[in-house]
Protein backbone atom coordinates (compact mmCIF):
# COMPACT_ATOMS: atom_id res chain seq x y z
CA UNK A 1 0.00 0.00 0.00
CA UNK A 2 1.50 3.57 -1.13
CA UNK A 3 0.13 5.81 1.61
CA UNK A 4 -0.97 9.44 0.19
CA UNK A 5 -0.37 12.42 2.17
CA UNK A 6 -1.53 15.68 2.14
CA UNK A 7 1.49 17.82 3.25
CA UNK A 8 -0.14 20.56 4.58
CA UNK A 9 -2.92 18.95 7.10
CA UNK A 10 -1.34 15.25 7.26
CA UNK A 11 -4.82 13.97 6.05
CA UNK A 12 -4.66 10.89 4.71
CA UNK A 13 -6.35 9.34 1.22
CA UNK A 14 -7.00 5.62 0.97
CA UNK A 15 -7.64 4.36 -2.53
CA UNK A 16 -10.70 2.50 -2.73
CA UNK A 17 -9.79 -0.90 -0.74
CA UNK A 18 -7.01 0.04 1.04
CA UNK A 19 -8.54 1.51 4.38
CA UNK A 20 -9.57 -2.13 4.86
CA UNK A 21 -6.26 -3.17 5.19
CA UNK A 22 -5.87 -1.26 8.74
CA UNK A 23 -6.92 -4.78 10.79
CA UNK A 24 -5.17 -3.01 13.38
CA UNK A 25 -5.39 0.18 15.22
CA UNK A 26 -1.56 0.02 15.79
CA UNK A 27 -1.14 0.11 11.89
CA UNK A 28 -3.39 3.25 12.01
CA UNK A 29 -1.43 4.90 14.36
CA UNK A 30 1.62 4.22 12.68
CA UNK A 31 0.67 5.96 9.45
CA UNK A 32 -1.89 8.53 11.09
CA UNK A 33 0.74 11.14 12.30
CA UNK A 34 -1.33 14.24 11.89
CA UNK A 35 -2.52 15.98 15.18
CA UNK A 36 -6.30 15.04 15.54
CA UNK A 37 -6.74 18.61 16.91
CA UNK A 38 -6.14 20.00 13.41
CA UNK A 39 -8.05 17.53 11.61
CA UNK A 40 -11.26 18.17 13.80
CA UNK A 41 -10.09 21.82 13.03
CA UNK A 42 -11.18 20.81 9.69
CA UNK A 43 -14.39 19.03 9.97
CA UNK A 44 -16.16 21.86 8.95
CA UNK A 45 -15.14 22.51 5.67
CA UNK A 46 -17.75 21.35 3.23
CA UNK A 47 -17.51 20.63 -0.61
CA UNK A 48 -13.96 18.54 -0.75
CA UNK A 49 -13.21 17.44 -4.23
CA UNK A 50 -12.09 14.03 -5.17
CA UNK A 51 -8.43 13.86 -5.29
CA UNK A 52 -8.44 11.60 -8.03
CA UNK A 53 -11.39 12.87 -9.77
CA UNK A 54 -12.33 16.16 -8.64
CA UNK A 55 -16.21 15.26 -7.90
CA UNK A 56 -17.32 16.76 -4.42
CA UNK A 57 -16.96 13.57 -1.99
CA UNK A 58 -19.61 12.69 0.46
CA UNK A 59 -19.13 13.28 4.33
CA UNK A 60 -19.72 10.20 6.37
CA UNK A 61 -20.77 10.36 10.05
CA UNK A 62 -20.22 7.29 12.35
CA UNK A 63 -23.17 6.84 14.78
CA UNK A 64 -21.08 4.74 16.66
CA UNK A 65 -18.25 6.93 17.37
CA UNK A 66 -19.44 10.25 17.12
CA UNK A 67 -15.98 12.14 16.20
CA UNK A 68 -15.38 9.94 13.13
CA UNK A 69 -16.30 11.71 10.13
CA UNK A 70 -14.72 11.74 6.91
CA UNK A 71 -15.40 12.10 3.44
CA UNK A 72 -15.42 9.08 0.91
CA UNK A 73 -15.88 9.14 -2.92
CA UNK A 74 -17.93 6.10 -3.63
CA UNK A 75 -15.82 5.14 -7.08
CA UNK A 76 -12.44 6.44 -5.43
CA UNK A 77 -11.33 5.60 -1.74
CA UNK A 78 -11.60 8.07 1.08
CA UNK A 79 -10.06 10.39 2.90
CA UNK A 80 -9.61 10.71 6.55
CA UNK A 81 -8.48 13.69 8.45
CA UNK A 82 -5.41 13.63 10.70
CA UNK A 83 -6.41 11.31 13.81
CA UNK A 84 -9.59 9.95 11.24
CA UNK A 85 -8.05 6.47 10.30
CA UNK A 86 -6.81 5.90 13.67
CA UNK A 87 -10.65 6.27 15.14
CA UNK A 88 -11.74 5.09 11.87
CA UNK A 89 -9.68 1.60 12.54
CA UNK A 90 -10.99 1.52 16.18
CA UNK A 91 -14.43 1.14 15.11
CA UNK A 92 -13.93 -1.42 12.80
CA UNK A 93 -11.92 -4.01 15.10
CA UNK A 94 -13.16 -3.53 18.41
Amino acid sequence: MFIDRCSACKGIWFDKGEAESLSKKRIAEFIDTGDPAVGHKLDSLDMIPCPRYGETMKRFFDIDEKQLQYETCDEHGQFFDAGESTLWAESQYL
